[in-house]
């Protein structure tokens, strides 16, 4: 029997389809699951100026998704019903963030500054605000975080421009 090759090419192709649908297409990992509080620790509240902090979690359990924005409050010095909840402005698009276990995300939270030196003044003429740390909420959770450099966090309004978690 004589097999041409134009036969052996289609039917090594032929095979190579066969075996390719045998096979099948590579699986896709399913989405990870949102990320949860109890699997995200604060590492701190970083302060670049006196206008930016940049605030950052970390995830100690499995693979997980962080989507958004912060909700930011000011502390209320040991007194939760004493916190001042802030208006949060988002900055940028949110994209999902995955975390996978040991790995972190932030955000930089921007703040209206005090101007002015000791006790400082707003250029509205509304009274600073002054708080010794910030309760940020993340993924139903909030954590109290004070500036990494001991000061306290000022501010001038109600409102904090954050960006999304990257």
């Amino acid at each position: 029997m004589r097999v041409t090759r134009k036969t052996a090419a289609l039917g090594a192709a032929t095979a190579l389809l066969a075996g390719g649908l045998l096979a099948g297409a590579p699986a896709t990992a399913a989405p990870a699951a949102a990320c949860t509080g109890d699997q995200l620790s604060a590492s701190g509240a970083e302060r670049p100026d006196t206008t930016h902090v940049r605030f950052t979690v970390v995830n100690n359990g499995p693979a997980c998704q962080l989507r958004g924005f912060p909700t930011v409050a000011l502390a209320g010095q040991g007194s939760p019903d004493q916190n001042k909840p802030l208006r949060v402005v988002p900055r940028g698009q949110a994209r999902p963030v995955l975390l996978s276990q040991g790995a972190s995300a932030s955000t930089v939270l921007t703040f209206t500054p005090v101007l002015g030196e000791a006790d400082g003044y707003c250029a509205s003429g509304a009274d600073p605000t002054v708080a010794p740390s910030l309760v940020v909420g993340v993924a139903g959770t909030g954590f109290q975080v004070a500036p990494s450099d001991g000061g306290q966090f000022a501010l001038c309004g109600d409102t904090v421009r954050a960006t999304a978690f990257r």
